[in-house]
C-alpha cells in the first residue's frame, strides 16, 4: 500500500484510524507486534466507507475482544478493525429472539438472556470473546456452543455490501464453521431461544464460579488453547503428558487447567508459540494424538 493511499485514509478516518498500533494492547495475552492499520469504526456506515475505500489487495483482520488469537511479535500487515465499539446492540427479537451485533461480549448475551428469561444462553458465559468470534468459530462452553441457536446472520463483504443469510447457508461442527462465500464477515446474529422458568441469573453464577474454580481466570491467557480431540479431553491429554506447568519462556502451562497457556508478565508471541509447538510434540509422542489449536495464529515473526 502506497504512502499516499495511507495518507489518504488518514485524513478521511482521521481519529478512527492508527498506523503502527501494538496489538499486544489489544490481545487477552497482552503480546504482539503492531498492526499496520487500526480502525475502530464509528458505525456500519463509517465501516462500509472504510472497506470500499481500502484498496482490495490490502489484507483485513477483524478483531473483537482479543481473546483466542496469538499475533506474532512481527505484527501484522494490513488492517485490522475492532468491532467492540460500533457493533454493540443487543435487543429482544419477538418472545423468545435475540438480535445482536458482531461486537457484543457474549458474557453479556449471557446476562441479558437471563433477565429476559429465555435460554439455554449461560454457556456464553464461558465465552471471553464477542459475538463475531463465536459465529466465526462456532465457540460453545459448558456443553453449549453458539451456532444450535443461529436463525439467521448479516454480512459485510469487502465492498461494503450488507445482506442476510440464513443459518442454512451454513454448515457448522465443533469449533468450525464452512460459510458459503468467503471475503464475508458478520455484522450480527438473530438467536433463537426458548422460555425458561428458573430463577434469573442462579445458572449464570454457579457456572462462573465453576470457571473460577478450574481455569486460570484473571491471568494473561487466551481462553482454551486447543480443541478437544474425538471421545477426550486436551487438558486430561496434556496433564498425563506431564506438561502442567511446562514453561519456556514467559509462557506456561497452567497448574490450574492444562489447555490454558498463561503469560505471567514477560512472555513474547514466541514464547507462546513455541510452548504451543512444545505441547502438541510432547502429546502426539506420548498418546499418538495431535492436537488442533483453537487459538488463531496470526502475523509476522519479529
Amino acid at each position: 500500500m502506497s504512502v499516499t493511499a495511507v495518507e489518504e485514509l488518514g485524513l478521511r478516518f482521521v481519529g478512527r484510524l492508527r498506523l503502527g498500533e501494538p496489538m499486544s494492547r489489544h490481545t487477552s495475552w497482552h503480546v504482539g507486534g503492531p498492526a499496520d492499520l487500526y480502525f475502530e469504526p464509528r458505525d456500519r456506515a463509517d465501516l462500509a466507507d472504510f472497506l470500499r475505500a481500502l484498496p482490495p489487495e490490502v489484507p483485513l483482520h477483524w478483531l473483537g475482544l482479543g481473546s483466542n488469537l496469538l499475533v506474532r511479535d512481527g505484527g501484522l500487515r494490513g488492517a485490522v478493525i475492532a468491532t467492540h465499539g460500533a457493533l454493540s446492540r443487543l435487543e429482544r427479537s419477538g418472545e423468545v429472539g435475540v438480535y445482536c451485533e458482531a461486537g457484543v461480549p457474549c458474557a453479556r448475551i449471557a446476562r441479558q438472556c437471563g433477565r429476559w428469561g429465555i435460554g439455554p444462553a449461560e454457556f456464553f458465559a464461558g465465552i471471553p470473546g464477542t459475538l463475531g468470534g463465536a459465529l466465526a468459530m462456532n465457540a460453545g462452553a459448558f456443553g453449549g456452543e453458539t451456532w444450535p441457536h443461529v436463525q439467521a446472520v448479516e454480512v459485510i463483504d469487502r465492498a461494503g455490501a450488507v445482506r442476510t443469510r440464513g443459518a442454512s447457508e451454513y454448515h457448522y461442527s465443533y469449533r468450525h464453521i464452512d460459510p458459503p462465500a468467503a471475503q464475508e464477515w458478520f455484522l450480527s446474529a438473530t438467536l433463537g431461544f426458548a422460555r425458561l422458568e428458573a430463577v434469573e441469573g442462579d445458572s449464570i453464577r454457579d457456572l462462573l464460579v465453576r470457571r473460577k474454580q478450574t481455569q486460570p481466570i484473571g491471568e494473561w491467557s487466551c481462553g482454551s488453547v486447543f480443541t478437544n480431540p474425538p471421545g477426550d479431553h486436551a487438558a486430561r491429554l496434556i496433564e498425563a503428558a506431564g506438561l502442567k506447568g511446562e514453561r519456556l519462556g514467559g509462557a506456561q502451562v497452567s497448574e490450574k487447567h492444562a489447555n490454558f497457556i498463561i503469560n505471567g508478565g514477560g512472555a513474547t508471541a514466541a514464547d507462546l508459540e513455541r510452548l504451543i509447538e512444545h505441547v502438541q510434540q510432547t502429546v502426539e509422542r506420548r498418546h499418538g494424538i495431535r492436537l488442533q489449536t483453537e487459538v488463531r495464529i496470526v502475523g509476522e515473526a519479529a
